[in-house]
Order: structure tokens, then C-alpha cells, then sequence
């Protein structure tokens, strides 16, 4: 899925998505959650820490 397929399907630009990927911009929980459901994750899938 593109950044900007994305960003339409939760409603905001792909400059925020972009953004969020690159850890610029910190989204809201609704936002977290708008994300996780259009790409089928959990939050902690989606937003969890890495084990290194």
C-alpha cells in the first residue's frame, strides 16, 4: 500500500504519513488506531518496539 493510499484511507496527507514513517511526527491513538485497522495490525505489530 502507498503512503498516500494510506494516508486517504485514515484522512490525512501523505506528508503526515510520510512523516510518521521517518519518526518526525507522532500520531494521535485514534490516528494509531485508524492505521492499524486499515492494515489489519495490532497496535503493538504496527507501533510496538523492536526485540533486538
Amino acid at each position: 500500500m502507498t503512503q498516500k493510499a494510506l494516508a486517504e484511507a485514515v484522512g490525512v496527507s501523505r506528508q503526515t504519513m510520510n512523516a510518521i514513517e521517518q519518526g518526525d511526527y507522532n500520531p494521535t491513538i485514534r490516528l494509531c488506531r485508524a492505521i492499524c485497522k486499515v492494515l489489519g495490525k495490532t497496535l503493538d505489530e504496527l507501533f510496538g518496539e523492536e526485540d533486538e
